[in-house]
């Protein structure tokens, strides 16, 4: 058993499960997976039934009907608690993030002190996003900006999904009291890790937009991150 595991969740990802599944497994260190699949129709938890015969450190966690990023990564972190791993780390299915970058996230809070860290788009304003068009792109720029000025939090990249966490940090925030399930989820988390005073570490990566299967991203999920940072804010002054 690793002391790290990478929680993948998935929605009719049988286009990308099984490369992502070996290419983590390919890495020098021994990662753990735990893939949080939504009840797929198109068969990505069968996929994964299949290569548990192959791998006795991955595990599935198989949920009803399609809940939110949120709410998926929720019940992970919550398992990978209860099995007492250090450190956590969220990654998507779709090659978007390298697994080749897994390491760089993992020795930046092994060994450089950190107490979450990010896989950063945009560090320092440098923009390393590859096969966006342009609106996405500005859209997702801008949002981390309207974010870091709503907020003040010291993070460039604050929607990012690529993130390691030490359980200590889990543990202490209420994960029952995450209120959004959409891409915003990635910007309270990180908030709220900030508010209690723990280290962060941004790590730059190269971000590459999917070349199989179809994005999740929709109009409700930019409208929860647009004014649920509003209100997130606000209610943080509030107390």
């Amino acid at each position: 058993m690793s002391n790290t595991l990478v929680i993948i969740p998935t929605y009719n990802e049988k286009e990308n499960i099984e490369s992502i599944i070996r290419a983590i497994f390919s890495q020098e260190k021994q990662f753990d997976i735990l893939v949080v699949d939504d009840s797929s129709p198109d068969g990505t938890g069968d996929i994964v039934t299949i290569l548990q015969q192959e791998f006795s450190n991955l595990f599935l966690e198989v949920r009803k009907e399609k809940n939110g990023l949120g709410t998926a990564y929720i019940h992970g972190f919550k398992w990978a608690i209860s099995k007492n791993y250090d450190y956590i780390i969220e990654m998507d299915a779709d090659f978007s993030h390298n697994p080749n970058d897994l390491i760089q996230l993992y020795n930046a809070c092994a060994e450089d002190g950190a107490d979450f860290s990010i896989g950063s788009r945009y560090l320092n304003n440098k923009i390393n996003v590859i096969n966006w068009d342009f609106k996405r792109l500005f859209l997702s720029y801008f949002a981390s900006k309207y974010v870091r000025f709503i907020t003040r939090i010291p993070i460039y990249d604050t929607t990012a999904g690529f993130v390691c966490y030490k359980r200590k940090v889990l543990e202490n925030i209420d994960l029952d009291k995450i209120k959004f399930v959409g891409y915003a989820f990635q910007i309270e988390m990180k908030f709220k890790a900030w508010k209690k005073k723990f280290k962060h570490k941004e790590v730059s990566i190269i971000f590459t937009d999917r070349k199989k299967g179809t994005s999740k991203m929709s109009g409700s999920i930019i409208s929860e991150a647009v004014f649920g940072v509003i209100k997130m804010r606000m209610e943080n002054l509030l107390k």
